[in-house]
């Protein structure tokens, strides 16, 4: 399967990409992971988007680009991935149907985990409490879902054009997400 996992700041998308990365054996593969590991083992690509991340900034769409076109180009990757955080424009959209053409294969499918957005900022001030994360303030959180809304709606729409699109919903408990997770993608699968 090769997938991506798209949905709002705090809809569970880590835990459910988890689930998913498991159940079908892919790697999960995130933006922040990728930019992590190209750090720490000091790439080329790590060294540059370090000086934008040191200073605060937005790594640039070619920096990224390139992590994540080496990222999927590793042997583990193969039978298939899970994008999380990939794509987060239209332009690297086009992108990655570039770099899914060079591969040989396509997207089975795009994941919304769909959640209420009042109820997501809730349970993010929550888990900002509980885990000391005093970052997290309330008008952190609505900008970061006012960013996500911004940017995520036209990736939304021509990933439902192109039929890839499967929402599910993201509220309730963990287990009952998963589930519903899992019979969207059987569907798919066949």
């Amino acid at each position: 399967m090769r997938l991506i996992i798209m949905g709002p700041p705090g809809a569970g998308k880590g835990t459910q990409a988890a689930f998913i990365a498991e159940h079908f054996e892919i790697p999960a593969i995130s933006t922040g992971d990728i930019f992590r590991a190209n750090v720490s083992t000091g790439t080329p690509l790590g060294l540059e988007a370090k000086r934008y991340m040191d200073a605060g900034e937005y790594v640039p769409d070619e920096v990224t680009n390139n992590m994540v076109r080496n990222r999927l180009a590793e042997a583990d990757c193969e039978p298939g991935f899970l994008l999380d955080g990939y794509p987060r424009t239209l332009a690297q959209v086009q992108e990655l149907d570039s770099m899914l053409s060079a591969l040989d294969c396509e997207l089975d499918a795009v994941v919304v985990l769909t959640a209420d957005h009042e109820e997501i900022v809730q349970r993010l001030l929550q888990r900002a409490v509980l885990e000391g994360r005093a970052d997290d303030t309330e008008e952190v959180i609505r900008h970061r879902q006012n960013v996500y809304a911004d940017q995520t709606a036209p990736l939304i729409g021509v990933y439902r054009e192109r039929d890839l699109l499967l929402e599910v919903d993201g509220m309730g408990e963990v287990a009952d997400v998963t589930a519903r997770l899992f019979a969207a993608l059987d569907a798919v699968r066949g």
